[in-house]
């Protein structure tokens, strides 16, 4: 199949099937007489592990990682466990941040008193929060 054809069974753009080809995690297709790229099923199959990865909110690094696992005769679950475990815990270390930012909303929210903008609540809760410094983050966001 052509690229555009793999994009519509995958449903993605072409951009990204180039993207994971640059990025190496998608073999380079064969080409056509006419230059075109002519993918098969197993391209497919691992643009559509790669897609499900990143739908898991997995990074390219981990994504990278498991493709080697699979990509090893000899591998196993073993292999995979210490990647989803820490993936595990980027999640629970976000979910937590999560948690906090809406906290820090619903008390911003709590400042509504219907006021004119000039005296509005929440701007005001806004404009007085106390930015914190940068603190490097524990999970693999960045």
């Amino acid at each position: 199949m052509k690229i555009g054809e793999l994009a519509v069974a995958a449903n993605c753009t072409t951009d990204t099937i180039r993207f994971y080809e640059k990025a190496g995690v998608l073999p380079k297709a064969d080409r056509t007489h006419g230059n075109y790229r002519s993918y098969g099923p197993a391209h497919l199959e691992r643009l559509r592990f790669i897609r499900n990865c990143r739908a898991l909110d997995m990074t390219h690094d981990e994504i990278r990682s498991l493709l080697q696992t699979m990509d090893a005769p000899s591998a196993g679950c073993d292999d995979v466990l210490p990647i989803l475990d820490a993936h595990i815990g980027h999640v629970e270390v976000r979910l937590q941040e999560l948690a906090a930012l809406k906290s820090q909303l619903l008390e911003l929210r709590s400042q509504c008193h219907n006021e004119a903008s000039g005296t509005c609540g929440i701007l005001t809760g806004i404009g007085a929060i106390q930015s914190e410094p940068v603190v490097e983050r524990q999970t693999h966001l960045g």
